[in-house]
């Protein structure tokens, strides 16, 4: 079958070109190849498709009504593959991205530059924080951070969410304000805890460099961010929450950080991809966005305990 496709497509060639000769230098091949191709199309269909001469070729009527559908099978071909060029070279069609519930507020604004410039190019976000099936979604992108599941998709580091420890106003009202690490451990704590693990173990670095394991056992724990920055803001404990997740609530005083000084281990944000090479437009073009997007800012925000 694939042989008499491409000898459907020489003869196309050969009536478009005009000649044997000029169809060979367009197909990059010997008049003799073409010739032996055309022969073997007619031996195959035991129709006679042209009448050849040593100056000029003309169809038979049976030729005619059978290069019409070679012509359009040749046109569908090349703009399958105008298709795949235009793919590879600018981002168009839809374009699935995975990303847990606290990334998805930030994609909107990472991806509307690329959303605006480049009309063909839709989006489906698909929210989660829970097991995705990346390749039942059709998915082409996923955004993940911290520790990385197993998985055969390709990781790329794209930036890091810095982290800070905040607790609500009400909260330490009632509780004290944590003056020193030593502080920590009498509070009551809330964690991002996306399994059964009773405890979490916090790595802390001081301003003179010192670092610190901190064991606590949470009160509280969720598997999603936005539902653990809730509960930090009703007042139920301490919670180590991203920094961009939380600029708002403390512009707004419903948050407030705590020991400044000492910093929190920062979370890798990473992209996942079916495969390194050969990546779509879209796909390329969202890694970017998303890389200039994650990268990391310094911040300044309200702080307390410091």
């Amino acid at each position: 079958m694939l042989d008499q496709l491409r000898r459907m497509a020489v003869l196309a060639t050969v009536v478009e070109q005009g000649s044997l000769v000029a169809a060979a230098r367009h197909l990059q091949t010997t008049t003799s190849a073409v010739s032996q191709q055309l022969r073997a199309l007619e031996r195959d269909t035991g129709v006679t498709l042209l009448h050849r001469s040593t100056r000029r070729i003309s169809l038979t009527p049976a030729g005619e009504h059978f290069v019409a559908g070679c012509k359009a099978m040749l046109a569908a071909a090349q703009e399958a593959q105008a298709q795949l060029h235009r793919l590879r070279d600018a981002p168009e069609g839809e374009l699935r991205i995975s990303a847990t519930v606290g990334f998805a507020r930030q994609l909107g604004p990472a991806l509307a530059p690329l959303m605006a410039a480049h009309p063909g190019l839709h989006l489906h976000l698909e929210v989660d924080d829970g097991f995705t099936d990346l390749v039942a979604k059709r998915i082409d992108l996923a955004v993940r951070f911290g520790r990385l599941p197993d998985s055969s998709w390709v990781a790329q580091r794209i930036g890091a969410k810095s982290v800070g420890l905040y607790a609500a106003p009400g909260y330490l009202a009632r509780r004290g304000v944590p003056s020193g690490t030593a502080d920590l451990v009498r509070h009551d704590w809330l964690a991002l805890r996306p399994d059964t693990t009773p405890f979490q173990t916090l790595p802390l670095r001081g301003p003179g460099g010192e670092e610190q394991w901190l064991r606590v056992t949470p009160r509280a724990s969720s598997n999603n961010q936005l539902s653990l920055q809730q509960l930090c803001e009703a007042g139920l404990g301490l919670a180590m929450l991203g920094a961009d997740d939380v600029d708002e609530s403390v512009a707004q005083g419903r948050l407030l950080r705590l020991l400044p000084d000492w910093e929190m281990p920062t979370l890798p944000v990473h992209v996942l991809t079916p495969q390194r090479d050969a990546q779509p437009a879209k796909v390329r073009h969202a890694i970017d966005a998303l890389r200039r997007a994650f990268a990391e800012t310094p911040r300044n925000p309200a702080t307390i305990g410091a």
